[in-house]
């Protein structure tokens, strides 16, 4: 089982140096990664389904894990989400290169769609159509990751004659992990993902998105190229040992624990305990 910790932006993690603490303390501690969330704004005041207050303080992901890059060496480095159909995808595909080139090629590019209509509208862009909408946006910056002379049509972008350089360290482009607990997410991760992302979900709750996985499979065809899909969870129970057997059992091959702490000491109280709790997976 492959451990990772959430939450590496957000919160009291806002704060570099909390957050180059943290990252130094996970990275000699053994743990596989470390995810970022996204929200570029929160609903004030808050109201369902906003996950935070207003005042809630995340970082832009490609700005942290490039800080973070810069003072680790082994450590993965993932968005737990982009939301994709906020962002220019021609914009995102370079932020996200760059970020693989300077990180010596360890980023996981995790996506969602989003739902917070709010959010959509401060960006001024629609909230219909968002699934389609990150399904173009995926294509067209794969495009530019890995033709040798990109271009792409589609209803919402559309490019040609052009180059973004320099493109990823990893070949064909990093591994690309589709978010949500939608049919869509599912068929989404299943033909276009090298993984799906289940976030705040207890055992119950993962064994249904591995059900809605199976049958998503039965629908639609996985390309070849992609071979196993990875399945990585944030689970909403603590994780120990029983947790991490139960969730292995299930299929699970990473887990992405939330952080505990309000500040650097109970932060790095916090990885020393998890790290004790699941070294002997």
């Amino acid at each position: 089982m492959k451990i990772g910790l959430f939450g590496i932006g957000s919160g009291p993690c806002s704060e570099p140096e909390v957050a180059r603490a943290v990252a130094q303390a996970a990275e000699a501690a053994g743990f596989e990664s470390l995810w970022t969330g996204e929200h570029v704004v929160l609903p004030d005041p808050q109201a369902p389904p906003s996950p935070a207050p207003p005042e809630f303080p995340m970082l832009h992901p490609s700005t942290i894990l490039s800080y973070l890059a810069g003072v680790t060496d082994r450590v993965l480095l993932g968005t737990g989400i982009v939301l994709l159909p906020q962002r220019n995808p021609v914009v995102l595909a370079k932020e996200l290169a760059s970020l693989d080139v300077v990180s010596g090629g360890r980023l996981l590019f995790g996506l969602g769609v989003g739902y917070l209509e709010a959010e959509f509208n401060a960006l001024g862009v629609p909230f219909e159509a968002r699934g389609a909408r990150a399904d173009e946006y995926l294509e067209a910056m794969k495009a530019l990751w890995t033709q040798e002379k990109p271009a792409f049509k589609g209803r919402f972008v559309s490019f040609e004659g052009v180059q973004a350089r320099p493109r990823p360290v990893q070949k064909p482009h990093p591994p690309i992990i589709v978010g949500g607990m939608s049919s869509a997410a599912y068929r989404r991760a299943t033909t276009r993902g090298n993984g799906w992302y289940g976030f705040a979900l207890d055992v119950d709750g993962t064994a249904a998105a591995m059900t809605g996985l199976r049958e998503a499979a039965k629908r639609v065809e996985r390309p070849a190229e992609l071979a196993a899909l990875e399945i990585s969870v944030t689970p909403r129970v603590r994780v120990d040992r029983d947790s991490v057997k139960r969730l292995e059992d299930l299929g699970v091959h990473r887990i992405v624990s939330l952080m505990s702490g309000r500040d650097r000491s109970s932060l790095l109280r916090f990885v020393d305990a998890l790290a004790e709790e699941t070294t002997y997976s």
